[in-house]
């Protein structure tokens, strides 16, 4: 695929790249490794909180989520964010990492 000069110059880039994510994760010498976790799926608000848990207690660095801060009939933003949140620092405490 070719794209246009002219076009590509329109896009500014990432605002930091891997080097400042590395120093955030303080995570350097291996690949990050991360997943995208599908609420649309169905998953509620509880399970959501146990698979961030389980994925960053398993190993990896990061979770994304895919719906970009909006609402399912099953599961509000809010609730998901919470459940989250409580996964995260589950995860950081039985890890000892942040």
């Amino acid at each position: 695929m070719r794209i246009p000069f002219a076009y590509l110059k329109t896009f500014q880039g990432p605002a930091t790249g891997v080097i400042v994510e590395r120093e955030r994760l303080d995570k350097f010498g291996r690949p990050l490794l991360g997943a995208t976790v599908k609420p649309k799926l169905g998953l509620s608000g509880k399970n959501y909180g146990r698979v961030v848990y389980e994925g960053l207690r398993g190993g990896l660095d990061f979770l994304k989520d895919d719906e970009n801060i909006n609402s399912q009939p099953f599961m509000r933003w809010k609730e998901r964010y919470l459940y989250c949140m409580e996964g995260v620092n589950r995860a950081a405490a039985a890890t000892g990492e942040v």
